[in-house]
């Protein structure tokens, strides 16, 4: 029997911020720990949360000028931590979006606000969501917890 805690197994990878490069890394990431080992329904958690992250980053910290990402997954007992950097712009006024989704019962998808639905969805299945620009650098740290 092996001492090997896979729930404290580590990734670090570093890619374009680009639609497909994101769509391989993320299948990259699904197939190694500490994210392979994770049950079914935390994977797909784990999945939804890192490719709205990491598409926020190619939409609007890089929009068309490109650049790389990097992106840190350390397995730990509470869950997944998860820490995400780029050198892109600098998030409006320097924090995170609030992720409030509009009121009312006919609101389209059209007017949705930027930031809405992602960052709602975000926040809520994150835990220890912060967000700080350090020497030109984004740094977006965060937690999901997972059953395993």
């Amino acid at each position: 029997m092996s001492d090997h805690d896979p729930r404290r197994s580590s990734l670090t990878l570093v890619f374009q911020a680009d639609p497909v490069s994101i769509r391989q890394a993320l299948q990259g990431m699904l197939t190694c720990p500490p994210l392979s080992c994770l049950r079914g329904e935390d994977r797909g958690m784990a999945e939804l949360v890192l490719a709205e992250v990491l598409n926020n980053v190619a939409e609007h910290a890089y929009a068309e000028a490109g650049g790389k990402v990097e992106i840190r997954l350390d397995g730990d007992p509470r869950g997944l931590r998860c820490l995400v950097v780029d050198e892109g712009r600098e998030m409006p006024g320097g924090q995170l979006p609030e992720g409030r989704l509009p009121c009312g019962p006919y609101v389209a998808l059209d007017d949705l606000p930027e930031g809405g639905f992602g960052w709602h969805l975000i926040r809520s299945l994150c835990a220890d969501l912060a967000y700080a620009r350090v020497d030109g650098q984004n740094r977006l740290a965060f937690v999901l917890a997972t059953g395993s």
